[in-house]
């Protein structure tokens, strides 16, 4: 049996916190639901936790699971007949990141006097963004605001699930590359030095692997200074090409695309946020230009946001959503023909929810592909360096007595 801490709210809004004994946290939700309250939140006590300790209690970055934790708490509240005001005033006073805690009860506030839901969230557009609003308008309107709130948690726990997959996939290569960076330069600072004082003592003539060597390190270390000027140089130039010009940022973008491997793993993650994205927001009724809109705004890439501005013009012309889709050369044949079915068959919103599942397992591939090469090529590339320098620094004492003479 496990312990289990839990926070919930009856009928009328009262908060109730405990502790209870369960194989899981299952169990306690069962428990509470049996018991008429609406839950908010259960967590496992440890035998280290004795008092809760919100370690991130302070950060003021907002993530995509803190939002669907947000969206799925609000949901299950109002769909519990709890008033809107009522239900964001608690779950700020249940979130860990208290800073969309605080933003949550300056909406709570507006709403109390006399604004609408959608129009407190705009006033905090770096939390609830375009496509936040749009869902949250939809189904204001519609009186189907529980249901909307529910989907917006589901895309954004998916969209959480994707973004680790896509940072998980360049940590191991960023973490490899850091230690062979710490391995050189501890070998030029402390072992190549203590082995030319030992070459200085013996003598004689070198092998011509190591003179060569000696030289290219004096000439690092000679140029350092140059070397790393030259690469901060490189890289302020490029960062700031990226951000602030447009063909510097165009041209990254192509550069993107075509990298191999990491260039599939970026187009196939927007194909599957496209795919949800668009399914999320039809399914809450948002119209279909507003819905190119706001995929516009959130493509950084400018060759994708070509492609989805140009299928956005052409159903303004009157065709039809895949026959637009099909004039850019970016979207795949697949996400094409899907689309095609979910507009034969009125079923979109379904079609392409299944079609972000399929390039979500693509998108995984594409990381297992990614890591089954990258680590070969780490640990090639390590074993070189230190045979490099084996070898250089070795060689005169295997040939001492060449040397001697």
């Amino acid at each position: 049996m496990k312990t289990y801490k839990y926070a919930a709210r009856d009928s009328s809004g009262a908060r109730k916190v405990g502790i209870r004994q369960a194989n899981s946290s299952n169990d306690v939700l069962t428990y509470l639901r049996e018991q008429g309250y609406i839950p908010v939140s259960i967590e496992k006590v440890t035998e280290k936790a004795k008092r809760p300790v919100r370690k991130s209690a302070r950060r003021r970055r907002i993530k995509s699971a803190d939002l669907a934790t947000f969206c799925w708490q609000f949901s299950t509240m109002i769909e519990g007949g709890i008033g809107i005001t009522t239900a964001l005033q608690t779950i700020a006073d249940d979130l860990e990141n208290q800073h969309l805690g605080r933003i949550l009860r300056k909406v709570a506030d507006k709403i109390s006097k006399g604004e609408s839901f959608v129009a407190s969230v705009s006033e905090f557009p770096n939390v609830f963004n375009k496509l936040s609003r749009a869902v949250i308008l939809a189904g204001e309107t519609g009186g189907s605001l529980a249901v909307s709130m529910r989907r917006l948690a589901e895309y954004y726990g998916n969209r959480d699930k994707l973004v680790k997959r896509v940072k998980g996939a360049t940590a191991y290569p960023i973490f490899v590359c850091s230690f062979i960076i710490l391995i050189i330069i501890v070998i030029m600072t402390f072992i190549i030095p203590r082995f030319r004082v030992i070459f200085d003592q013996i003598g004689g003539k070198l092998p011509v692997f190591t003179v060569g060597f000696m030289k290219v390190y004096d000439a690092i270390c000679q140029n350092i200074i140059y070397i790393l000027g030259s690469i901060f140089l490189l890289v302020t130039v490029s960062i700031f090409s990226y951000t602030r010009t447009k063909k510097g940022h165009r041209f990254f973008s192509i550069i993107s695309l075509k990298l191999p491997l990491l260039g599939k793993l970026f187009s196939h993650a927007f194909v599957s946020m496209f795919c949800r994205t668009m399914s999320t927001l039809l399914a809450a009724g948002v119209s279909i230009l507003e819905v190119f809109d706001i995929l516009s705004d959130m493509a950084r890439n400018d060759i994708i946001r070509d492609a989805v501005t140009q299928t956005r013009d052409q159903i303004v012309e009157g065709q039809s959503i895949s026959t637009s889709m099909s004039g850019s050369s970016f979207f795949p044949n697949m996400v094409i023909k899907m689309t095609q079915v979910g507009e034969e068959s009125g079923s979109m919103p379904n079609v392409l929810d299944k079609t972000a599942n399929y390039y979500e397992r693509k998108v995984e591939s594409t990381i297992a592909t990614l890591m089954s090469l990258v680590e070969p090529v780490m640990i090639v590339t390590i074993g070189a360096i230190v045979l490099t320098v084996v070898l250089a620094l070795y060689l005169p004492i295997f040939t001492i007595s060449d040397i001697a003479q």
